[in-house]
């Protein structure tokens, strides 16, 4: 993944030091890759329509042809990646998905699909409000999650993992299963998302697949660059 600089941002470096003490004094030696803090609030509008901002099919790897979707079918998406449907119950009730509002420059989607492995690779722009922290805060607590809706029951299960190192406002990373209580093979769904947010715009991408196969996280970091950077730009 490209990191580019973190000059006027809120930005922590991970540090590895050694101090040799010599007659002369003490030295010491800084390495690390430039990450986002933790962004505490929205204070900037980022302008231009999110359908412009948004990966456009053609930068999708090879293996991914891709399409934007239409406004219900990005609904339907969006929450297909929460493992929440419409109307479905969530049980504790503090995890509910925090509400998106979706159609024009609110929501905008973008699906590449390898119909080799079954697996998706989905690039979503949203405009929000809330600051990244609230959503990581609230996956917190929420590590599993029973969702029902009719007679069907599936578990959620939630875990963050490194945020990665990329120049955004903040961002965050995590391991994603939805499992149903009447299960089978390739019933499962499984995924590994990278979310970021600059200014006014949340970005995530996600691999999706119903495998055991390992995700193609090397495509995920690629678009996930391309499309902080097409937001950074505006």
């Amino acid at each position: 993944m490209t990191v580019a600089d973190s000059a006027g941002k809120a930005a922590g470096f991970a540090v590895s030091a050694a101090c040799v003490v010599l007659l002369a004094g003490c030295a010491s030696t800084v390495d690390g890759h430039p990450v986002a803090g933790e962004q505490t609030v929205v204070t900037r509008h980022v302008g231009g329509a999110l359908s412009a901002l948004l990966v456009p099919p053609a930068q999708f790897p090879g293996r991914y042809p891709a399409v934007v979707l239409p406004a219900e079918a990005a609904a339907q998406a969006a929450r297909d990646l929460t493992g929440v449907g419409r109307n479905a119950r969530v049980q504790p009730e503090n995890c509910v998905p925090p509400p998106q509002q979706f159609g024009a420059d609110k929501t905008a989607i973008a699906v590449g699909t390898d119909d080799a492995s079954r697996a998706t690779i989905t690039v979503e722009l949203t405009r929000t409000e809330q600051p990244l922290a609230v959503l990581r805060n609230q996956l917190k607590q929420c590590g599993s999650v029973r969702v029902s809706k009719g007679t069907v029951m599936t578990t959620v299960t939630t875990e963050l993992e490194a945020a990665p190192p990329i120049d955004a406002d903040d961002t965050l990373a995590m391991r994603r299963t939805v499992t149903p209580d009447v299960g089978g093979a390739g019933l499962t769904q499984s995924m590994r998302t990278l979310a970021g947010q600059v200014g006014d715009v949340r970005i995530t991408v996600t691999y999706m697949s119903f495998s055991d196969a390992e995700p193609d996280m090397t495509a995920v970091d690629e678009l996930f660059t391309t499309a902080v950077q097409r937001v950074e730009k505006g």
